[in-house]
This record gives structure tokens, C-alpha cells and sequence, in this order.
């Protein structure tokens, strides 16, 4: 009964996350995200890309009990663990892949596909009350971005923007940039996000304060923070 209050409750319209100001709210509430990554994970034989649904619910209790109010994903999670967030309390930040670090814009039939599982990617979530965001991109690297050029990249992510608004006009739409191409100037984003790793306190709080210069009056989201312990230890 619980969860499905609660599911009620976020299909609300007054609910539905949205942006305002240097801030995000849900309905009236002013939401302060705190997030973990969940993924990639290896893909199973049925071709889903998360754990076995008994295991994912644990998972989502864990980080419900330890404050955490954000969970991002790097692919599009099937209905059932989008029930299970919502049961949870907790938000989706939802990934769409694609081959980002190829040079997608020199074949039509290309970029034409990667429009196409960004539509298919949030259609299959449209309108689910655990859904906070989607993003349509993740760190197109400044190799790429120099070769296209960064006017070509910038419309580019506005077409993907424009894709995902069309599929679900009531969820925020970003784009996951990092440090190398924070040139990038993409004011039509719901959220500004940003993966930085910057160990240092210092180089940090300094580097932060420089991204609330470069978001100006959009929401700032740090989408990754840290190292990844796979190769530098725990």
C-alpha cells in the first residue's frame, strides 16, 4: 500500500520534478539531489544490463537508508526497476548510449540512429513518476568535438534534446559534459551536469566554484565525483 501511495502521489503534476531557479523541486518541495551511479553492469543472458531484480531492490533499500535521493543509470532501465525506485523513494537519472567517441556526425545514417535510440530510450520510460531527468549524452570527448566542430556538437545535442522533450515534454533533459569541452554552450538544458574528478579539496571547491560561473542561472549537477576503484583500489 505504501509504494502505491507513493507512486500515486509522484504522478501527480504537481509533483513532477522540474526546474527553477538554482534549484530543482518536486511540487512544492525543494529537492537537494544526492546521488550514486549504478552501472555499467556486464549484460545479462536476457539481455538486461542490471542485476536480478532481488538484488537491485536491496541495493535501492541500502541507499534509500543512507540518504541517498538520486540514482544514475548509463542505460535504459526496464519497467520493473523503475517500479522499484519509485517504491524506494528514490529519483532516476536516466542514460541513453551511444558511440559518442566515434565521429557520428560524418554519416547521416548515423546520427540518424543515435536520434532514434534516444526517442526509443525515453519513450520506454515516458512518463514513470520515478523518472527525474534523462540524459542524451555523456562526455562526447574534445577530439570529436574539435573534428565536428563545437557549433555541429551544440546543435547536435539540442536535436537529442529536442527528441527527448518530444517523448516525455514533463521530465528535465540534460547533457553530461566534463572539464576538456566545458566550452560547450548549451543554455536550452534542463541541468547542467558535469562529471569532474578532481581529487585535491582545493582544486575542487575551486573548480565547482567556476561550473556555478559557467551554469549562470541554470541548476548545477555534479554527475560523477571520484575515481574509479576498479583501477586505482578501494
Amino acid at each position: 500500500m505504501a509504494s502505491e501511495l507513493l507512486l500515486a502521489s509522484r504522478a501527480s503534476s504537481d509533483a513532477r520534478p522540474r526546474a527553477d531557479g538554482k534549484f530543482v523541486y518536486a511540487g512544492a518541495e525543494k529537492l537537494y539531489l544526492r546521488g550514486v551511479t549504478y552501472g555499467d553492469f556486464r549484460e545479462a543472458a536476457d539481455g538486461c544490463h542490471f542485476p536480478a531484480p532481488s538484488i537491485v531492490e536491496a541495493d535501492f533499500a541500502a541507499m534509500a537508508a543512507n540518504g541517498i535521493n538520486l540514482v544514475r543509470t548509463y542505460t535504459v532501465p526496464p519497467p520493473w526497476l523503475l517500479d522499484l525506485a519509485a517504491s524506494a523513494g528514490l529519483w532516476l537519472m536516466v542514460g541513453i548510449p551511444w558511440e559518442q567517441h566515434v565521429a557520428f556526425l560524418d554519416r547521416p545514417s548515423r546520427d540518424d540512429g543515435i536520434e532514434r535510440r534516444v526517442r526509443e530510450g525515453v519513450r520506454a520510460c515516458a512518463g514513470h513518476p520515478a523518472v527525474l531527468c534523462y540524459a542524451v549524452g555523456n562526455e562526447i570527448p574534445s577530439s570529436i568535438v574539435r573534428w565536428h566542430g563545437r557549433r555541429r556538437i551544440e546543435r547536435f545535442i539540442e536535436r537529442l534534446y529536442t527528441v527527448a522533450k518530444q517523448e516525455d515534454p514533463d521530465r528535465m533533459v540534460t547533457y553530461i559534459n566534463y572539464p576538456s569541452t566545458e566550452y560547450l554552450r548549451l543554455p536550452f538544458l534542463d541541468l547542467v551536469c558535469f562529471n569532474v574528478f578532481l581529487e585535491d579539496e582545493e582544486r575542487l571547491e575551486a573548480y565547482l566554484a567556476r561550473l556555478q560561473n559557467l551554469a549562470g542561472d541554470l541548476r548545477l549537477v555534479v554527475a560523477e565525483l571520484g575515481l574509479d576503484s576498479l583501477r586505482n583500489g578501494a
